[in-house]
């Protein structure tokens, strides 16, 4: 069985420091939601409300509809994976994974069968027997998962658990966590600041900033049309050209910049914001960024000069200037071929207005 969790206008404070500012969401049962944000921008004091290790300040926390205020951690439907894992060195795989069970009396018997039973699902059968120091990065976060599940939480939390494994095996351990979210059905909700797993896991993601939720989106949609300008720069790469509105008409706005005249695309939510000539941005993905020789747009042309190129295998990334004096990336598929230009060269650029962004600028 999932469960709901609704926040409902959550604040946080710490005597003078809001760490929370008026926070409403509703994470639907058996999604994998994560909150995604910088270092200090609340998700990890939201996750200890939805624990409840932590009682807000003002508002409510509701699973199902059922108001979680002065029930305690012990007394929710959830279970918390921390940063640190926290396995107990000395037991065997099987005995950590059981251990809630046997906190809650269940017999030796019965522990054993449901961790033999979680070692099938987490992909590691017959290592009960093991102890945890015989154990890879990767399986050590796997027990974990299972110890957690063990006592059948309907809400599962989970605070930047992969921070500690390295590339590789953190990118594995994604696919994996969503497969076992995706075996089992129960709410997932996850705090991360790396892009990458927010975005490859998550059913949706809220991305936080200086403790307010700024968008609640599926991942396409924070990728491809963000909201806010916080979103636009944090998830992902953006090159942010700024200037002032001209004209809004059709779903598009063009934007005087020291580069020249630039069009792209608006949203519905910011379409009366960007009425009149107030400042914006305009915001265009590396890959969004073309060679003109090798692009058909017409419009959004301008000049910049190639300061480096930064070769990735797979990927090539044109670190460029503009006349203007703006530092630009642009990043192309590696297709064999030999780039023309070389560092101090100049480079006829071009994008698409419909892979261009406008929003207005914030404070």
């Amino acid at each position: 069985m999932s469960v709901d969790v609704k926040l409902e206008d959550v604040w946080v404070r710490f005597g003078s420091f809001t760490a929370v500012k008026n926070a409403n969401v509703t994470i639907r049962g058996g999604e994998f939601f994560s909150f995604l944000g910088p270092s200090g921008c609340g998700k990890t004091t939201l996750l200890r409300c939805i624990s409840g290790f932590q009682e807000p300040t003002d508002g409510k926390i509701l699973f199902d509809g059922k108001n979680m205020a002065g029930i305690g951690p012990n007394k929710r439907p959830t279970a918390l994976i921390f940063q640190n894992l926290a396995l107990f060195p000395l037991m065997s795989v099987a005995d950590n994974i059981a251990f809630g069970l046997e906190v809650r009396g269940i017999g030796k018997a019965q522990r054993r069968k449901k961790a033999d039973e979680l070692l099938d699902l987490i992909a590691l059968p017959g290592q009960g027997d093991k102890k945890v120091g015989e154990l890879s990065g990767g399986q050590k976060q796997r027990v974990a998962i299972a110890r957690a599940l063990a006592v059948e939480p309907e809400i599962l939390l989970l605070d930047e658990p992969l921070s500690a494994l390295d590339l590789k095996l953190r990118q594995h351990m994604r696919t994996e966590l969503r497969e076992i979210q995706k075996r089992v059905g129960i709410t997932f909700i996850y705090i991360t600041h790396d892009q990458g797993e927010a975005l490859t896991m998550s059913d949706r993601v809220a991305v936080m900033s200086e403790g307010v939720i700024e968008q609640v989106a599926d991942s396409v949609t924070l990728y491809d049309r963000p909201e806010k300008p916080f979103v636009a720069s944090f998830v992902g790469e953006n090159n942010d050209f700024r200037g002032r509105v001209t004209s809004v008409s059709e779903g598009y706005a063009e934007v005087e910049t020291s580069e020249g005249l630039f069009r792209g695309r608006v949203s519905e939510g910011n379409r009366d914001a960007l009425s009149g000539s107030g400042p914006a941005s305009i915001f265009v993905r590396p890959e969004a960024l073309k060679i003109a020789g090798t692009a058909t747009e017409a419009s959004n042309a301008f000049e910049a000069n190639l300061l480096q190129e930064e070769f990735e295998g797979n990927m090539r990334h044109l670190v460029l200037e503009s006349k203007g004096g703006q530092r630009l990336r642009m990043t192309l598929v590696n297709d064999g071929h030999v780039l023309d230009y070389g560092p101090g060269s100049t480079v006829p650029v071009v994008f698409n207005p419909e892979l261009a962004i406008v929003l207005p600028q914030e404070a």
